[in-house]
C-alpha cells in the first residue's frame, strides 16, 4: 500500500515537470525507442532525492521491493529513480544481490540509457567491492542480449576510473572487438575511454595493436581523451 502511494505521488510530479519539446528532442537519440515524460535528468534526480528522504524505510529489502515495482512502469524516468535507489543502499549489498541485479538486467534494461545508468552506479559499485563476479558478467559478452554484451564493459568503468581491473577489461575488449552492433562497440569503445584516465599508455598501445580490426566507432570512442598527436597516430 505504502509502496503504492509513493508511486502514484512520483508520478504526479514527474508529469508537473514534464517538458514536451525536451521529450520529443530526447527521443531521437533512442533508435531502439523509448517512453518516457519529457522530465530533464536533473529535475529526475531532484525529485529521486526528495522522495528518497520521506521513504518509510531505508532497508534494502524494502527499498528493493519499491524499485522492482518503479522497474515495471516503462517511462524512462521510472527506470532512472530505481537505479538511483538501488545504489543509494550500495552498503549494504552482499553476494547474494547479483542474482537480483542480473535479472532487471535482462529483464527492464530495453536502451542505452538504463544501461549506462543502472552499470555506472549499483552494479558497477558491486562489483568494484565483489570482484568474484566478474567471470559472471564477462560471459555476457557472449549473449543474444545487446545490453547485456554493451553491460559485461560498461558495468567495469566504475572500477576503472579506481584503477582497477584494466586486464578484465582488455579482455572484455577482445570479447567484443569485432561485434557488429554499434551500441556494443560504443560500449566497449567508452570503457576503453574511461580507462585512459589511469592507462593512457596501455589503452593506446592496445588500440594500435587492434585498429585493423576495431570498428571505427569503438576506435573514436577509444582515443577521443587522447591527446591530438596521438589521436592521429590510432586514426592513420
Amino acid at each position: 500500500m505504502i509502496s503504492m502511494v509513493i508511486m502514484q505521488q512520483l508520478l504526479l510530479e514527474l508529469m508537473q515537470n514534464a517538458d514536451k519539446k525536451y521529450k520529443a528532442d530526447a527521443a531521437k537519440y533512442f533508435k531502439e525507442g523509448i517512453k518516457l515524460h519529457g522530465v530533464r535528468l536533473p529535475v529526475v534526480r531532484k525529485i529521486a532525492r526528495k522522495h528518497w528522504k520521506i521513504l518509510p524505510s531505508k532497508e534494502k529489502k524494502e527499498v528493493f521491493k519499491i524499485c522492482e515495482k518503479l522497474l515495471t512502469y516503462d517511462q524512462q524516468e521510472m527506470h532512472v529513480i530505481a537505479f538511483q535507489w538501488a545504489y543509494a543502499v550500495r552498503k549494504q549489498y552482499t553476494k547474494k544481490d547479483f542474482p537480483t541485479f542480473e535479472r532487471w538486467l535482462k529483464k527492464y534494461v530495453d536502451n542505452w540509457a538504463k544501461c549506462d545508468d543502472f552499470c555506472g552506479g549499483a552494479l558497477g559499485y558491486f562489483l568494484h567491492e565483489f570482484p568474484e563476479f566478474l567471470p559472471r558478467v564477462f560471459k555476457w559478452t557472449n549473449s543474444r542480449n545487446r545490453w547485456l554484451k554493451r553491460a559485461s564493459a560498461v558495468s567495469l568503468i566504475y572500477s576503472l576510473r579506481r584503477g582497477k581491473y584494466l586486464k578484465n577489461a582488455f579482455k572484455t575488449a577482445d570479447a567484443l572487438l569485432t561485434d557488429e552492433d554499434d551500441l556494443v562497440q560504443k560500449g566497449y569503445g567508452w570503457m576503453l575511454k574511461e580507462a585512459c584516465r589511469n592507462y593512457e599508455k596501455e589503452i593506446f598501445a592496445y588500440v594500435m595493436k587492434n585498429k585493423r580490426k576495431m570498428p571505427r566507432t569503438a576506435l573514436r570512442y577509444a582515443i577521443e581523451k587522447m591527446p591530438e598527436s596521438v589521436k592521429k597516430k590510432a586514426m592513420s
